[in-house]
C-alpha cells in the first residue's frame, strides 16, 4: 500500500540549519544565506548557521607546517559576513575544524579575527602522551585497512596531533552557555556541530544526554549533518548553499538555496557515496550511521526532499568502546622541482631511456653528497610503462626531488634538468638542446618542506574521555592546570566586543510552520520511474552510459570511485551484465582483488561504488607526500570512464 504524507500526521519542526558554503573561506552568496534565514524565520523553531572548515583533501601540510586551508583574508571576509548575519537575524553561528585542521593555533586565529571584526588562548590539544599511552595498551588501530600500523616514532615526530571530536563536546558547551552567539571548534567530525545543534534543541527540556536519543532520531541528525556539511552538493546541479528543516522524529527536509538548483531523491541519496569508503555504513566518533533503511521523498515544491529512516548505531550499544580518529603529519624533507617539455619525436620515442640516464647522471654527480635524496618524474602525454605516447603534441614533465635540505633538493633538480637538456640520444638531429624550460622565468623552483600523514588512526576512549572539560580560570586570569584532565577536549567561554548581548528571545516569528507536503511514494523502492523504459543494447564505454563518473579521496589513504545512472532500467541492465565486479576493478586499476576496500551497487542512488588503496608506483601511499600529482584524487576515474560494457536487451 502506498503512503500519502498529505494525510499523515506531520512531525513537528525541531530546528532549521542554513549552510551558505561547504567550506568556510571559499566565499559564499550573502543573498542565498539571507534567503535561507528569511525562510527559517517564518517558523517558530530555533535556527542556526553552521559551517565546516576542515578537510584532509588538500593534503598533510596544514598539520605538519601550521598553514591554513585558505589565506587569513578569506576567513576575515567570510566571518565578517557571518557576524553581520548573526547580528541581523539573531541566530547562533557554529564552525567546526577552524582553519582546516582544527589546531589550537587556528582556533585562536579565528577568535582573533572575530575579536578584530567586533570592536585567546591555547586550547585542548590532543596530547602526545595520550596517544603513547593508548598505543602501549593496544587501543589504537588504523582508520581503514590501507592505513599502516602506528609506531612511537610516528607519534613523536608529529608536531601537531588533533582528535576529531564528536557532537558530545558541542552539546556540553552549548548547555553550559545556552545563549551563545558564536561557537568555534577545533578538529571535529564534519557532521558534529549539526548533530549537536539538533540534539541541544531536542534535549533542552529533558535531563537526558546524547545517548538518550533513539537510533532513528540521532541517525536523522547525523544523516542531515553529513549532507549539509557539503553545502548544496546534494542538489542538481550542485550549488554552494542549502538549508534543512529538522523534525523531532529524526526526519529532515533539505533544499538548495540557489535559484537554478533542486534536490531529488536520487541526488540526495547519492551524496552518501561522496568521498566515503562505502555508501551504506558511515563510521564516525562513537559509532556508525546506517543508511540501509533510509528513504527519500520529493516534496510538493519540487526542489526539496524529505529523508527518514537512517539509524545511528552507537559503539557502546554493541559493547564496544567509543573511538575517536586522530590525525597528524610530519615533515619528511624539502622539495624542489623543474618543469618543461620535449617536442622532438625522435627523442620522445626514447624518453624512458633518456629519463633513466638522467637519474643515473644525477646519482653520479651526488655520489658524495651529505644527506639522502630521491628523484622522480611526472610525465604527461607519454606512458613510461608502455613506452608510447598518450597524446599528440609536446610531452610535458615535472622533475621532483626530495632531500634532507632545500639546497640538496635544488642541486638534485638542477642536475636532472641539465641531463634533460643536454643528454645525447640515438639519431639525434636537434643538438642545441632537448628541453623547453624556464616557465615563469625559473629553471628550478624551491617548494619548501614536504609533509606526509603520520597519524590517521582510531583511538579507543575510556568512559568520559570523549566529553569536554571547561577551562577554569583563576581570579588572576590565568588557567588552572593543576589537575590532569581526563578529557583531552576543553572549552572556554569568551566575551568579545563591547556592544550589548544579542537577545534572541525577543525575536517574533510567525506561528505558521509552513513546509511542503510530500508526494506519494512506495516504501519498498527508491527508484524513479522510467517513462518509457530506456533499455539499450550494444557495446558502449561506461562514460557513454553513466550520468556521473567520478573519483575522490576517501581520507588520505583511499580513492573511491562512483558511477551513477539516471535511469533505473539501464541501471538494472548494468547490474545484470556482470561488467562491474571486484575482478574488473582490480584488472583496470592493476591491483589485487584482496586490496579492494569495498565494491558493490547502491540501489538508493542507482550507483556503483568501489574503494581502492591510494597507490604510487604500485605501492600504497598517503596523499600529499613526495611525487603527489592528484591530492584530491579527482583524476583517477579515467579507467572506469573508458571501460567497455556490453548490454543485451
Amino acid at each position: 500500500m502506498a503512503l500519502n504524507f498529505d494525510k499523515l500526521a506531520m512531525p513537528q519542526p525541531l530546528c532549521h540549519i542554513v549552510t551558505p558554503i561547504g567550506m568556510l573561506g571559499y566565499g559564499f552568496s550573502t543573498p542565498d544565506l539571507e534567503k535561507g534565514l528569511e525562510i527559517a524565520s517564518q517558523s517558530g523553531s530555533p535556527t542556526a548557521i553552521i559551517l565546516d572548515s576542515g578537510s584532509t583533501d588538500s593534503g598533510p601540510a596544514k598539520l605538519a607546517l601550521g598553514s591554513m586551508t585558505c589565506p587569513r583574508s578569506a576567513y576575515e571576509r567570510d566571518l565578517r559576513q557571518l557576524i553581520c548575519a548573526v547580528r541581523k537575524y539573531r541566530v547562533p553561528l557554529l564552525i567546526g575544524s577552524a582553519g582546516g585542521d582544527g589546531s589550537d593555533a587556528h582556533v585562536k586565529e579565528f577568535l582573533d579575527i572575530i575579536r578584530e571584526t567586533m570592536q585567546a588562548p591555547d586550547r585542548g590539544a590532543a596530547r602526545h602522551e595520550l596517544l603513547l599511552e593508548k598505543l602501549a595498551t593496544g587501543k589504537i588501530t588504523g582508520c581503514g585497512p590501507c592505513v599502516p600500523e602506528l609506531t612511537e616514532k610516528d607519534i613523536k615526530q608529529s608536531p601537531c596531533i588533533v582528535g576529531q571530536i564528536g557532537p558530545e563536546p558541542f552539546v556540553q558547551a552549548m548547555n553550559a552557555n545556552p545563549d551563545f552567539d558564536i561557537l568555534i571548534a577545533g578538529r571535529a567530525y564534519d557532521p558534529s556541530p549539526y548533530v549537536a545543534f539538533c540534539a541541544f534543541n531536542a534535549l533542552r527540556r529533558t535531563t537526558g544526554d546524547l545517548s538518550s536519543l533513539i537510533p532513528t532520531v540521532l541517525g536523522g541528525f547525523t544523516h542531515m549533518g553529513k549532507i549539509m556539511e557539503c553545502g548544496g552538493a546534494c542538489a542538481t546541479p550542485k550549488s554552494a548553499s542549502s538549508m534543512s528543516t529538522v523534525y523531532d522524529d529524526g526526519s529532515f527536509d533539505i533544499r538548495p538555496l540557489a535559484a537554478e538548483s533542486r534536490c531529488t531523491p536520487t541526488s540526495v541519496a547519492a551524496h552518501a557515496l561522496y568521498e566515503k569508503s562505502r555508501p551504506d555504513i558511515l563510521h564516525g566518533p562513537g559509532g556508525y550511521l546506517d543508511l540501509t533503511t533510509a528513504t527519500y521523498t520529493s516534496l510538493s515544491d519540487d526542489i526539496s526532499v524529505r529523508a527518514y529512516g537512517s539509524k545511528f548505531v552507537s559503539s557502546r550499544s554493541r559493547g564496544l568502546p567509543y573511538t575517536i580518529k586522530f590525525e597528524a603529519a610530519r615533515v619528511t624533507g624539502y622539495r624542489s622541482i623543474f618543469m618543461g617539455s620535449f617536442c622532438d619525436p625522435i627523442l620522445i620515442r626514447q624518453l624512458s631511456s633518456l629519463l633513466d640516464r638522467a637519474k643515473a647522471y644525477v646519482k653520479q654527480k651526488h655520489a658524495h653528497s651529505q644527506g639522502s635524496w630521491e628523484l622522480d618524474f611526472h610525465v604527461y602525454g607519454y606512458d613510461l610503462d608502455r613506452k608510447e605516447r598518450t597524446s599528440t603534441g609536446d610531452v610535458f614533465i615535472v622533475g621532483e626531488a626530495l632531500a634532507k635540505t632545500q639546497d640538496l633538493a635544488t642541486s638534485v633538480t638542477s642536475s636532472a634538468r641539465v641531463a634533460c637538456v643536454h643528454a645525447p640520444y640515438e639519431e639525434q638531429k636537434a643538438n642545441s638542446g632537448n628541453f623547453g624550460m624556464g616557465i615563469g622565468g625559473k629553471l628550478e623552483v624551491e617548494m619548501g618542506a614536504c609533509a606526509e600523514f603520520s597519524i590517521y588512526h582510531l583511538v579507543e576512549m575510556e568512559d568520559g574521555e570523549e566529553e569536554v572539560t571547561e577551562i577554569s580560570l583563576r581570579s588572576t586570569g590565568g588557567r588552572d592546570e593543576g589537575n590532569r584532565l581526563k578529557s583531552f577536549t576543553r572549552w572556554e567561554a569568551l566575551l568579545l566586543g563591547t556592544g550589548p548581548r544579542i537577545d534572541r528571545h525577543d525575536v517574533h516569528y510567525s506561528t505558521n510552520a509552513g513546509g511542503c507536503a510530500a508526494k506519494r511514494y512506495h516504501p519498498s523502492t527508491h527508484f524513479p520511474k522510467s517513462e518509457p523504459p530506456m533499455q539499450i543494447a550494444g557495446t558502449f564505454t561506461l562514460g557513454e552510459i553513466a550520468k556521473v563518473i567520478r573519483s575522490k579521496n576517501a581520507g588520505p589513504f583511499e580513492i573511491t570511485l562512483d558511477v551513477m545512472f539516471d535511469d533505473v532500467t539501464v541501471y538494472e541492465q548494468i547490474k545484470e551484465s556482470g561488467s562491474l565486479t571486484p575482478a574488473r576493478i582490480a584488472e583496470i586499476y592493476d591491483i589485487s582483488i584482496d586490496s579492494i576496500v569495498w565494491c558493490g551497487f547502491f540501489d538508493q542512488a542507482l550507483a556503483f561504488k568501489a574503494t581502492i588503496p591510494r597507490c604510487r608506483n604500485g605501492k600504497p601511499n598517503a596523499s600529499g607526500g613526495f611525487m603527489e600529482n592528484d591530492v584530491h584524487g579527482s583524476q583517477k576515474y579515467l579507467p572506469l570512464f573508458n571501460l567497455a560494457i556490453t548490454l543485451r536487451s
